[in-house]
């Protein structure tokens, strides 16, 4: 009890000083700055940084957790890297004047990968190879459980259960801890990510995947059905159970907030898709064509897209070439633009009917000496792309695996893209 009278202290301090952020004024601006660029009217480029190399950035021990307790570590993990960030690398984060406390939702108490086999009741088999044992980013060789057409059966459909009482458990928990300095909030599901192919990668292999498109096309179809009817399952459960968290700040890196949701008719008591964002990807199909692209990605997709108020669409993968396709999903608004695709060519094609995603490349952070002016050509270079097409714009730096062990680069990086954003 000592250990956890202690650890209480700790985390009342940080929240403390975090809860100093929440209230500053420039929450409320840059929460506006969001609103305008995800309505089609922004003032100018938005700015993340977020999927950063946590391990290389401990400066000064400012990320070294002290508390003993297992809840308390992951919320002084979550305040510490808060406080971090905002020092460091802020760009157009928002600190929010609350805290989250999750709900005990099964099987969403684990990292989104994670959740995506626990969902369908499939283990991955594979072998893994890391360059740094204290990096999460690591180096997967899946073995491809799927090559007949009855192998499809071994992807079972999701039950979602709540449990009440764990999640009164961690609410009476926050309370005792942080009673007083911020207010907390239930959090229900809060992680749209309704890949199909990314799951399906993990138990074929990427190529298992393309030569199964090849060989075995009917399969392939019985396949992605299936998932997507698992997830259709998952999102009626947890909308009738009230399990979904409407108060989105973030959708795959980027600013969430819009004054476009929750759609008409919303119940905060009974929250729907409708009044939340989701985002989905096909990167494994960046090598497929168009038209298998459309048949395999798009028309089977199309109920999850309908259910949900906005859409965000893409990540790694180049869609130029795809970007018919990609326009008509329902309630698109925005396009990822990755460092691998022509961003003339999309931003041509995106005009200023939706924000355009981009995504500068993390090499850029990784390569044994940092240029600077490298970066700030290629942001210079995308907003003035941009600027010419009327896509309205956002840097999203993510992915970021590695900063050969200087944590100051993400410091420059982003004064350099505020810099650009605001120029």
């Amino acid at each position: 009890m000592k250990e956890l009278e202690q650890d209480r202290v700790i985390l009342r301090e940080l929240a403390q000083r975090v809860a100093e952020i929440a209230v500053l004024p420039v929450q409320e601006e840059k929460k506006r700055l969001w609103r305008a660029n995800n309505g089609l009217k922004g003032e100018r480029p938005m700015v993340t940084i977020d999927q950063v190399c946590w391990n290389e950035m401990n400066i000064d021990d400012k990320l070294t957790l002290v508390c003993k307790d297992p809840q308390c570590r992951q919320y002084e993990d979550k305040f510490r890297k808060i406080l971090y960030q905002w020092e460091y690398f802020p760009v157009d984060m928002v600190v929010e004047p609350f805290i989250r406390v999750p709900m005990a939702i099964e099987p969403f108490n684990q990292d989104p990968l994670a959740v995506q086999n626990r969902i369908f009741g499939l283990a991955i088999k594979e072998q893994t190879l890391a360059t740094d044992t204290a990096n999460d980013i690591v180096s997967h060789d899946y073995e491809n459980q799927f090559t007949t057409i009855e192998d499809v059966q071994k992807i079972k459909m999701p039950v979602v259960i709540h449990d009440q009482a764990e999640t009164k458990r961690r609410m009476e928990s926050a309370h005792w801890l942080f009673d007083g300095i911020m207010p907390l909030r239930e959090e229900g599901w809060s992680d749209p990510y309704l890949s199909v192919w990314d799951p399906i990668a993990m138990w074929m292999s990427v190529e298992g995947i393309l030569y199964g498109l090849i060989d075995d096309p009917d399969m392939m179809h019985v396949l992605v059905k299936r998932v997507v009817d698992g997830y259709m399952a998952m999102l009626d459960q947890l909308q009738e159970q009230r399990l979904l968290y409407h108060s989105q700040n973030l959708v795959h890196c980027t600013g969430a907030y819009t004054d476009e949701l929750p759609a008409p008719g919303f119940d905060p008591e009974k929250p729907r898709t409708q009044d939340i964002w989701m985002y989905a990807m096909a990167q494994v199909f960046a090598t497929v064509s168009p038209a298998m692209f459309e048949e395999y990605e798009i028309d089977y997709l199309m109920p999850l897209f309908e259910r949900f108020g906005m859409v965000y669409y893409g990540c790694c993968d180049p869609l130029e070439g795809k970007m018919d396709s990609v326009k008509r999903i329902p309630h698109l608004r925005k396009i990822s633009v990755s460092p691998w695709a022509k961003r003339e060519s999309c931003a041509e094609q995106i005009g200023g009917a939706y924000v355009l995603s981009n995504k500068p490349n993390p090499a850029f952070l990784a390569d044994t000496v940092f240029h600077e002016d490298v970066v700030r050509e290629d942001l210079e270079n995308t907003r003035e792309i941009c600027r010419r097409y009327g896509c309205p714009l956002e840097f999203i730096f993510k992915d970021i695996s590695t900063v050969k062990n200087d944590p100051l680069r993400l410091k420059a990086v982003g004064k350099i893209a505020m810099q650009v954003a605001c120029a």
